[in-house]
């Protein structure tokens, strides 16, 4: 009786196959934590206009900030941040505008700039991941007040 000259052939073929299962699972998870983190920026920033279209012009704007990075307008101490990498330094100041000629609109806009998401895995099989650099994720809400008018000349 002959032994089958195959065994251990399954076992090879898996760890030539692994590394391969295992970048993409990883690269699945991170793009993955990429897309939550810059809907939770887009929701926040959402949630901060809306706030800001209710208040009047050029006030409650660290409040507004607040709700960006912290998710409350008044973070107790040593709150944290909703993402890792979310600071007050990414909150654009937020711009009171108007547009359109008859009915005027009054809008509001705030934002956040510059936000980088890192991977949780820096380096892979030798590849290095640098950071993503989200473009400026921003939203505009019609305001209740306006800016004030222009001095007439």
């Amino acid at each position: 009786m002959r032994k089958n000259k195959q065994g251990g052939v399954a076992l090879v073929e898996f760890a030539l196959i692994l590394p391969f299962l295992l970048v993409l699972t990883f690269t699945t998870t991170e793009f993955g934590r990429a897309l939550y983190e810059y809907q939770a920026i887009s929701k926040s920033v959402r949630v901060a206009a809306r706030y800001l279209a209710t208040q009047n012009v050029g006030t409650h704007q660290a409040e507004a900030a607040n709700l960006i990075v912290y998710g409350t307008i008044q973070p107790g101490q040593g709150a944290r941040p909703l993402l890792r990498n979310l600071t007050m330094a990414n909150v654009m100041a937020p711009q009171w505008d108007q547009a359109g000629a008859t009915p005027i609109i009054n809008t509001v806009r705030v934002g956040v700039t510059g936000y980088q998401f890192r991977s949780m895995f820096t380096t892979a099989f030798g590849v290095i991941f640098p950071p993503i650099v989200f473009s400026d994720i921003t939203a505009t809400m019609r305001s209740a007040f306006g800016p004030p008018p222009a001095p007439a000349p």
